[in-house]
């Protein structure tokens, strides 16, 4: 299964696609972890430790690597390179291995409509197609709000788009956007978790608005998150119990949808 999480800025997709990959690891799956949002906080989200974090370096900054494999030289123009470059090793030779979970980072992905055909752009690219289209095990993508560098051939293989949003005018606004743009693509199965929800008509406000029947789940607001990820505390070994069974039940929503 190829699950993409995506969602307004500060929304906490990379908190939600952590403790799934957590809890799809706990369960004994085996689970490719794709950081690709530009900000890159999976790993610290994860619990990966601070000094493993350090070691970790984004696929967009192995030089030799894009170089080596697209035949062309980085930030040099004018060049002739493979746009089909090989990339099928690269997530089990440089993802980092924690647990069941192995983590790949891309770094910066262009958008799709700069125009970049630059090399690193053009091998991201490929990477990610190569995991959501042929990778085997159960895959999961913390996207940048804007998704533009899915492409259309891309989101063919994407079993899920998971957007987070608040219960905000601004949160369903970019919920909206997303679905749009989805919808463009050919990528038809979106589901919706409402998060940092403080009341019962926050949870009516987002049902209105965006339909019911689309959300998986409500993640109540807990300051405690908050004061954790601040102290660079693994959420998953430190949320209590009740905490943890908020994304428990969306992560068996999932797989009862998608087994």
């Amino acid at each position: 299964m190829k699950i993409a999480i995506s969602g307004k800025g500060g929304a906490g997709k990379s908190t939600l696609a952590a403790m799934l990959c957590r809890l799809a690891a706990e369960a004994g799956k085996e689970v490719l972890a794709v950081d690709a949002d530009p900000d890159a906080n999976l790993a610290f989200a994860l619990g990966i430790p601070l000094e493993e974090i350090d070691r970790i370096i984004p696929i967009s900054r192995r030089i030799d690597l894009i170089e080596d494999r697209t035949g062309a030289k980085v930030k040099q123009f004018g060049q002739i390179f493979k746009l089909n470059p090989q990339v099928s090793d690269v997530a089990d030779v440089f993802g980092h291995k924690f647990g069941n979970i192995n983590l790949l980072v891309l770094g910066a992905v262009e958008a799709g409509g700069s125009g970049c055909a630059c090399p690193e752009n053009v091998f991201l690219k490929g990477l990610l197609s190569e995991i959501i289209l042929h990778r085997d095990e159960l895959v999961i993508v913390d996207f940048e709000a804007g998704i533009e560098h899915l492409g259309r051939g891309t989101a063919k293989g994407v079993d899920l788009m998971l957007v987070v949003t608040e219960s905000t005018p601004q949160g369903v606004a970019t919920v909206k956007s997303i679905e749009i743009f989805c919808r463009d693509l050919g990528l038809f199965s979106i589901k919706y978790v409402g998060n940092k929800i403080i009341s019962p008509e926050d949870i009516k406000y987002l049902q209105d608005e965006l339909g019911a029947d689309n959300f998986v789940g409500f993640i109540p607001y807990d300051r405690k998150i908050l004061e954790l990820e601040r102290r660079g505390v693994a959420l998953f070994e430190s949320i209590d119990d009740e905490m943890k069974q908020n994304y428990y039940k969306v992560f068996k929503k999932l797989q009862l949808l998608y087994s």
